[in-house]
């Protein structure tokens, strides 16, 4: 996955073990309905930060990686914290 961004914008990707861990996965025209990717990463096996730039999920079916810096996340979490 790039780590090249543009503004505010995170790229993200997920890699899953098997494709019997995909649950539904929908792309529609282009009449600007949503795109869906549903799956199952499975038991939580380990969070971390990759280089400072990329959050990564470790689940025992497989990863889901996003673009984001250590200070993004900070922020994120307390905006969450403080509003919930």
């Amino acid at each position: 996955m790039s780590s090249n961004r543009q503004g505010k914008q995170h790229g993200f990707s997920v890699e899953l073990d098997n494709k019997e861990h995909v649950k539904r996965f929908s792309i529609l025209n282009d009449s600007g309905e949503r795109v869906l990717f549903e799956g199952f990463l499975g038991e939580l096996v380990g969070i971390s930060l990759v280089e400072g730039l990329m959050l990564e999920v470790r689940g025992s079916n497989g990863i889901l990686r996003m673009d984001m810096t250590e200070e993004e996340l900070r922020r994120a979490l307390m905006g969450k914290h403080e509003s919930g």
